[in-house]
């Protein structure tokens, strides 16, 4: 059984999936040890984080199915990846999908923007016709089915901000009827909008909750009552990182040590324990490996 498989038991299980952000090998491993089922891949904060630059479609598809490996080795869980736009047209789709399926992706997300992309809750998206997204999901699901995986898809639709709710529901249907096994409504501006939603849809639906952008934060009960099946909250981690590495390095530089830090870290005996260095000590002994 794959990981796709893995996350259609926890969507058939019923109780909405928190899928929190991950933003590298090692917080995949600190989420995945926190109990967290099934974690998120997202372009924003792989651009933050490999690049330092916005998400505006700067990354590839190597560079992303590069990342996403790294995750799932690191996590064993399932892991929904952005791919964006699927990095071109249906043709292009076809092999963005077989490197996610060989990177170990539980589904892969795409969406109808156009290309480069944005931020779903950033200004001066553009999206492509409905029609072409649909060939894209259909390329997406020919190819799962020729290459025998159990990865599903998210459908993810940006018309919600330039034609309005009925049109992004509109082609969340028509995505859905085209294989999409999730459907995803981006940045809903308020609750009425996000129960409009989860009444227009019979398949699995996620929703995307980002501190200070466009969609309310409402509390998991709630998510759960209106009927959403995937809750990702894919940028936390890396706002909470930032606010905590800019004061440290700020405190590092004003006072020239980190003993006002030493409370708040974890100790080199813990962390080199966490990210297994016993295993590595055992394996040197099996092997008797010596430097080379």
């Amino acid at each position: 059984m794959g990981f796709g498989s893995e996350l259609s038991k926890l969507l058939q299980a019923k109780n909405i999936v928190v899928a929190p952000g991950v933003l590298d090998a090692l917080s995949a491993r600190i989420a995945a040890q926190a109990g967290f089922d099934c974690l998120y891949m997202s372009g924003y904060v792989n651009s933050a984080v490999m690049l330092g630059r916005p998400d505006f479609g700067l990354l590839t598809l190597p560079e992303m199915s590069a990342r996403l490996r790294m995750l799932v080795e690191a996590a064993q869980k399932p892991i929904i990846a952005d791919a964006d736009t699927g990095y071109g047209n249906p043709v292009n789709v076809r092999r963005t999908v077989a490197e996610y399926i060989h990177a170990g992706a539980a589904a892969i997300q795409l969406e109808d923007q156009t290309f480069p992309k944005r931020c779903g809750h950033m200004e001066g998206k553009q999206i492509i016709p409905a029609e072409q997204m649909v060939q894209k999901v259909i390329a997406a699901g020919d190819t799962i089915s020729e290459l025998g995986s159990d990865m599903l898809i998210v459908a993810r639709t940006d018309a919600r901000a330039l034609q309005g709710l009925d049109e992004a529901i509109r082609r969340g249907r028509m995505y859905a009827e085209a294989g999409a096994d999730i459907i995803f409504i981006e940045a809903p501006v308020s609750r009425q909008e996000l129960e409009v939603v989860a009444q227009s849809f019979e398949v699995p639906l996620l929703v995307n909750l980002i501190e200070g952008a466009k969609t309310p934060i409402l509390s998991l009960e709630e998510l759960q009552e209106l009927g959403f099946a995937i809750v990702i909250y894919p940028i936390s981690a890396l706002y909470v990182v930032s606010q905590t590495l800019t004061d440290f390095y700020q405190d590092l530089k004003r006072d020239g040590t980190s003993a006002a830090w030493f409370d708040k870290m974890i100790d080199f005996a813990r962390f080199n324990a966490f990210i297994g260095l016993g295993g590595m000590r055992a394996l040197e002994a099996r092997y008797k490996a010596e430097g080379s």
